[in-house]
């Protein structure tokens, strides 16, 4: 049988149709998930390979920015208690000069920022967050409305700096 010739094959060449006999043995034992396509495995080493560097990468960053995400969280309420100091102060000169009944808008004021702060405080960056996304999808429209004033306060701050920025260097 190892003299077997197809001659079905196109162009009338002859095709041997002895299969290799490791092949056979291999292929007969153990069947056909026992077949190994080694061409296949680096693809799929280098693609999960891929796959987990870009997880890492991604939980990295997103470890990133909840850390900067508390940073500014910090510095946020410490501002905040600064303006209640701030309204505080104020309070005191109100009622030395207009009476306490006006004064206790201000001391209303101070402690509702106060009591703000402490709240921001008390919450981690995941809960701040999630309240953040439940207010936007209750109102949409508060929301844009205030990232557009956000974006023109900003706008102008920046836009500041570079003009002081030039007038620095015009002056120099």
């Amino acid at each position: 049988m190892a003299d077997a010739k197809n001659s079905n094959a196109k162009g009338g060449e002859q095709v041997d149709s002895q299969a290799d006999p490791k092949l056979e043995a291999t292929a007969s034992d153990a069947g056909p998930s026992a077949i190994n396509f080694a061409a296949d495995e680096p693809k799929r080493g280098a693609t999960q390979q891929l796959k987990d560097e870009a997880s890492k990468l991604g939980t990295q960053a997103a470890d990133r920015a909840r850390e900067f995400a508390g940073q500014g969280k910090e510095k946020a309420t410490g501002a905040l208690d600064e303006v209640a100091k701030l309204f505080e102060g104020a309070a005191l000169d109100v009622d030395s000069r207009l009476g306490e009944e006006y004064g206790k808008y201000a001391r209303s004021a101070a402690q509702g920022i106060s009591n703000f702060a402490d709240s921001l405080r008390g919450k981690e960056v995941d809960d701040l967050i999630a309240d953040a996304t439940d207010f936007v999808k209750k109102s949409p429209v508060i929301a844009v409305g205030a990232a557009a004033a956000l974006g023109f306060v900003v706008a102008r701050l920046i836009k500041s700096g570079v003009d002081a920025a030039s007038a620095e260097t015009t002056d120099a």
